[in-house]
């Protein structure tokens, strides 16, 4: 975005925090009708949100009052959504609260990333505040119900760490919410092991237990279910196909993945 500003000869200003009036100076001095905001992390404080007279507006990537918080596209993979979309929404003290103005959904690919996702709901976000700036005065602010709002946690990166004993969809899930970043992550003798693509396919066995390695892929069980594993990366590596990784490092059914390359709950 920065560097957007930049092609386009549009004033930048960085900033860590707003809460001192030096620090919320060039924002006064625009002098803005209406003050957009997009992935800014920080909640606006009253004197900002006091500075242009038709109000602040933000771009968020769900459909509120579901995933109100820092990762709601990652936090709407993860719990296997089969929509998300943009909400245009008038910004208040509060975290995503705000009344909402205008909302498009879309549905959840059944192989969406984060990536993917966030580079549709990228497009789908200038198209909509593009719209609702042309439409201010006409758009009828809804109140949130509250009652049904969830909260969108930021990713921690302990979250990355692969659970065997989980199903192989909530794997899968998991996978897929955190590509490209901080990557699904295993245990390989010791070693951390990144999953960049998985998905579940038929089979049983003790949870991490490599059930077969070979040309179509890592297939190792899970919880419930199992899951073929197709691009790997081992630390300081580069990402590699399963076929191609597994020459560099043979693996055996029977072995297994995880922590202490052992059963889980052993």
């Amino acid at each position: 975005m920065a560097e957007a500003a930049r092609r386009h000869g549009l004033a930048l200003h960085k900033t860590s925090t707003l809460k001192d009036a030096a620090a919320r100076a060039p924002i006064a001095a625009a002098g803005c009708d209406v003050l957009v905001v997009a992935a800014f992390g920080m909640i606006l404080p009253p004197e900002v949100l006091a500075l242009p007279p038709r109000g602040c507006v933000n771009i968020h990537a769900s459909l509120l009052p579901r995933w109100r918080g820092a990762a709601p596209i990652q936090r709407a993979i993860l719990a296997g959504d089969a929509q998300t979309g943009i909400t245009i929404m008038r910004m208040d003290a509060g975290l995503d609260t705000g009344p909402t103005l205008l909302q498009q959904a879309v549905p959840i690919a059944e192989r969406e990333t984060t990536g993917s996702l966030t580079e549709t709901l990228a497009a789908l976000g200038a198209r909509c505040i593009v719209e609702a700036l042309g439409e201010l005065d006409r758009l009828v602010p809804r109140a949130q119900d509250a009652g049904h709002a969830t909260y969108a946690a930021k990713i921690e990166k302990r979250e990355a760490a692969i659970d065997w004993g989980c199903t192989s969809t909530a794997i899968d899930r998991q996978v897929r919410a955190f590509d490209p970043a901080p990557g699904a992550e295993t245990q390989l003798d010791g070693h951390a092991l990144k999953v960049w693509e998985a998905q579940p396919v038929p089979g049983a066995g003790a949870p991490g237990e490599i059930l077969a390695a070979g040309a179509s892929g890592l297939v190792v069980a899970c919880g419930e279910g199992a899951i073929r594993l197709g691009l790997l990366q081992r630390a300081g590596g580069k990402r590699l196909a399963a076929a191609d990784f597994l020459r560099g490092q043979p693996l055996k059914p029977g072995q297994f993945l995880g922590a202490d390359g052992v059963p889980a709950g052993t």
